[in-house]
């Protein structure tokens, strides 16, 4: 094994990938049991994926209904996945929500409250009663900020613009993570007892996504995938049906269905208000689902804008009221689009949201498949089966961040002997060298584009068996252009390079998706089959995928009596609840 000189190595007890909420409140509770902690992520901490975060964090505290209970809370959770959820990992979540949201009030966090000193909870859409604590429309940015000087004050060790491009496993046991820094291109190789992936789901790879550029690009399936790991209901990705088109740079920016829900109206390019034709009682308030699929068919049926959207107007609103109850749509459209949108209507499609699928846990422990390594957040399945409830997705980082901390640290402590395998050190080492000596005439970022054409036209808000099967055809294509890659880090930074990784995750993410979505031949929740339009009874299974393409069904557990029974109940009216 020959090191390089510019190698920096670092020795750990867990090595926490992702600086997020979740693997921010994993890395917390670490450091208050007294573990050696490293976390590291490739965007700055204070401006993680979680800042986007803006609606809520759920917990059944009964602040504003005492009569709701954990086991509601996980009963509308069960229903509204369409019962593709865990009902052991729901259970745990919806037990523990209460105890996140007193760590984060214990920690300071500026949630908001009633007069009389109560935390204030509102609805959200599905859920039967107020369960959704919040801090304005910045929720996401405010625990964030939270756990970043929560994580500080304990004494955390923080890395920001490192890339780590492998995880490195001897005999089926993970010893730690290789990769480089964003800025100068120096190795890092992190030995660690265990490894705690937190890195996000896949949603960038479509052509509008609510994620930020580099952002949710596959790296933690990619990273987990090549570990040993097996990928789960990577078919289920939910639509929200609201993001911008317009201008191309800022498509798939979320516009919150709070302005639907302050009496938004969409209509056509014909000026129809076509709601009327898809949800006549509810219209604008209808489900994500249905709206996103209204909206959809719409576009689809040549109904669309110039732009490819449809029209969301709240010109009709008093001007006033849109600066105080949408300040921050008000603002985003102004400076994205130069666009006011007391005057003028905004122009919408359906935006890739959020990743109900990902790495294959275990319910309880979110243990891997391979020892010691872990993950949590929206990387992980298990949760949110075939459509996430509104505000779970703040709850489970910070619910199953502690909990994988707490077994993370059993793990380490024990470990008699941890095995380094220099041979798996030496591969990583190569894979990197080799990708930075590629000299081709393609790049990464038009194959990036030309991944999220593909998937956004093949296995968009409706798929069926021929556009998918063209799909992976075309992703074939684009797995062999990569071959010719060209990456050449320059004075500004080695992000090249790391788009390079980021394709490399896209394209197997891409592959699982498409594989999972031909897999499924049903409708279900937030997956739409065209050429199979109904539910299958024998398809109330979790797709289980390797990277050989084997798909397995794997049998889903009954949830618990008592929440069996309240989920079984009259459906949650949606109406005057929508909110984001």
């Amino acid at each position: 094994m020959s090191r390089r000189a510019d190698e920096q190595r670092a020795v750990t007890s867990v090595l926490v990938v992702g600086t997020g909420a979740a693997g921010l409140r994993a890395a917390v509770e670490l450091a208050e049991r007294g573990v050696q902690v490293l976390c590291v992520g490739k965007r700055r901490r204070d401006d993680a994926h979680t800042v986007l975060a803006s609606g809520g964090i759920n917990a059944a505290l009964g602040t504003m209904d005492p009569e709701d209970s954990w086991e509601q809370h996980a009963a509308d959770t069960l229903r509204e996945g369409y019962w593709l959820s865990d009902p052991a990992s729901v259970e745990l979540l919806c037990r523990e929500a209460p105890r996140a949201i007193e760590d984060l009030v214990r920690w300071g966090a500026r949630l908001a409250r009633e007069q009389d000193g109560r935390l204030t909870q509102r609805f959200f859409g599905a859920h039967r009663f107020r369960r959704t604590c919040f801090a304005g429309d910045y929720t996401g940015r405010e625990i964030q900020r939270m756990l970043v000087e929560r994580a500080a004050a304990v004494g955390v060790e923080m890395r920001d613009d490192v890339y780590l491009t492998r995880l490195l496993v001897h005999d089926g046991r993970a010893f730690g993570a290789y990769g480089f820094d964003l800025d100068d291109g120096s190795r890092r190789l992190i030995v660690a007892d265990a490894v705690v992936l937190a890195a996000g789901g896949h949603t960038r790879i479509w052509r509008r996504s609510s994620s930020r550029r580099d952002e949710n690009t596959g790296d933690a399936m990619r990273l987990a995938a090549e570990a040993g790991c097996r990928l789960r209901d990577m078919e289920l990705v939910q639509f929200h049906p609201t993001g911008m088109v317009w201008p191309e740079e800022s498509a798939g920016t979320l516009v919150t269905e709070a302005v639907r829900g302050e009496g938004g109206i969409l209509r056509n390019a014909l000026g129809e208000r076509f709601m009327e034709r898809y949800d006549p009682e509810r219209l604008e308030l209808s489900t994500r689902d249905r709206v996103a699929l209204a909206i959809y068919t719409e576009i689809a049926g040549g109904r669309g804008t110039e732009h490819g959207g449809v029209l969301l107007d709240i010109s009709h609103l008093d001007r006033d009221l849109v600066l105080r109850r949408l300040p921050r749509m008000y603002r985003q459209f102004l400076d994205l689009a130069m666009l006011d949108i007391t005057t003028t209507p905004m122009e919408v499609a359906p935006t890739a949201h959020y990743s109900m699928g990902g790495v294959r846990v275990d319910p309880e422990t979110h243990a891997t498949d391979v020892a010691g390594l872990f993950a949590v957040g929206e990387c992980a399945a298990g949760v949110h089966g075939a459509n996430r409830l509104g505000g779970n997705s703040l709850a489970e980082c910070l619910v199953f961040g502690r909990i994988v901390a707490e077994h993370a640290a059993r793990w380490s402590e024990a470990l008699d002997v941890q095995v380094r395998d220099r041979a798996v050190i030496d591969q990583a080492r190569d894979e990197v060298d080799e990708l930075l000596a590629l000299r081709g005439d393609e790049f990464a970022r038009p194959l990036q584009r030309a991944l999220r054409d593909l998937m956004s036209e093949h296995c968009g808000v409706v798929r069926s068996h021929e556009a998918l099967r063209e799909g992976l055809e075309r992703l074939r294509e684009l797995e062999e252009r990569t071959g010719s890659l060209e990456v050449r880090p320059d004075i500004a930074g080695y992000a090249d390079l790391a788009h390079a990784f980021d394709l490399q995750a896209s394209l197997l993410a891409a592959r699982a998706t498409l594989e999972c979505a031909l897999e499924r031949r049903e409708t279900r929740g937030a997956h739409n089959r065209a050429d199979f339009p109904d539910q299958d009874p024998k398809l109330s299974v979790n797709l289980v995928w390797t990277p050989d393409g084997e798909i397995a069904h794997e049998p889903i557990p009954a949830p618990s009596p008592a929440v069996a029974a309240l989920a079984g109940g009259p459906e949650v009216e949606v109406a005057g609840r929508l909110l984001e």
